[in-house]
């Protein structure tokens, strides 16, 4: 069954199936499908979920062991199969025929890829999980579709676009869907529901600072200590809000905390990042670095410190909150240092 993203919603509300392929090469997009796949089934009791990474050494035997394993302990879960080539080969293509003739009970096989190709459209192994499942192909939003996208997103945000900001927004991500929902999840950080101005949105996607609270992050995980102080001065100096940069710290500290949870569980910290689509490919590195220096005690920790900076931004504390953003930063470039009440 071929599915439109916008209809997804719907027809999950209907029933589950017992497989789902999600297709783009958008990854906003199919990473929002997929969560919202994961999130209903959830709901339905699929509460155990099995990550796969299907690259050129996965051994597809794996796929059937999981499958029938799941169907002896009679537990709800979810396979969410990666398939980043989009190519299976022969033995994955047959793994998948098999599957999808025979799919487990309580069991969710999810498999995301990238855009289709007419040769993988035509295989006996795709045709088998039409079939037997749900396509949600993902399609880019361009052109004269992106504006109408991007003011619908931020109204579901809560933000009321003044004439001209969803266009300028628009130009200013060209065409880039996560840039677009990063600006407005920012927007929303810096003024809160309500109307939005063109001159609030000029001063969140300024080009113009010297310093910028994602070259923290990267200089952070590089373990560049001395130049992590100077860009917290920097930004404190030209009156860069002290949430945008808690807001970056957090996001960058939960993910790496959510990633040391995965390796602890078996999981290599290669196929714990190459299972994150927001992490780029010129950055895995940077954050494959950082999941090696810091324990998962040390992740909750730095999570903690975020709390209380927090806390020191809405007054609720007495600490100056861009000392302990500097002990953060500190921390998260390998060295930790005392802080202050």
């Amino acid at each position: 069954m071929r599915l439109r993203s916008n209809e997804l919603a719907g027809r999950l509300k209907q029933g589950l199936h017992p497989i789902y392929v999600v297709t783009g090469d958008e990854p906003l997009q199919v990473d929002e499908a997929a969560d919202l796949i994961r999130s209903v089934a959830k709901t339905k009791g699929f509460d155990d979920r099995t990550i796969i990474e299907a690259d050129r050494r996965f051994d597809w035997n794996e796929l059937n062991h999981e499958a029938n394993s799941l169907s002896l302990f009679a537990q709800q879960r979810i396979l969410d199969l990666r398939l980043p080539s989009g190519k299976p080969g022969t033995t994955g293509g047959k793994a998948l025929v098999e599957y999808a003739e025979r799919p487990p009970q309580d069991t969710i096989l999810l498999l995301t890829m990238p855009k289709l190709e007419r040769s993988q459209g035509n295989s006996k192994w795709f045709k088998a999980l039409d079939k037997a499942g749900a396509v949600i192909q993902i399609w880019p939003i361009e052109g004269q579709r992106l504006p109408p996208w991007i003011e619908q997103r931020m109204r579901n945000s809560g933000l009321i676009p003044e004439p001209g900001v969803v266009n300028m927004l628009s130009e200013r991500i060209e065409g880039n869907l996560l840039a677009a929902s990063q600006e407005i999840e920012k927007l929303l950080l810096l003024h809160g529901p309500g109307v939005i101005s063109l001159e609030q949105l000029t001063a969140a996607v300024s080009d113009s600072a010297r310093y910028d609270v994602f070259n923290l992050v990267d200089s952070a995980l590089q373990g560049k200590t001395a130049y992590c102080v100077k860009i917290i001065n920097g930004l404190r100096g030209e009156g860069t809000p002290a949430p945008v940069v808690l807001w970056a710290l957090t996001r960058e500290i939960r993910m790496l905390a959510e990633l040391s949870y995965e390796t602890g569980r078996g999981s290599s910290p290669q196929q714990a990042i190459a299972a994150r689509r927001e992490i780029w490919e010129k950055r895995r590195q940077l954050v494959r670095s950082g999941l090696q220096r810091l324990s998962s005690n040390s992740l909750r920790g730095l999570l903690i410190l975020c709390g209380r900076t927090d806390r020191a931004i809405k007054g609720r504390e007495s600490s100056d909150p861009w000392q302990l953003m500097q002990e953060i930063t500190t921390r998260l470039a390998g060295k930790a240092i005392i802080s202050r009440p």
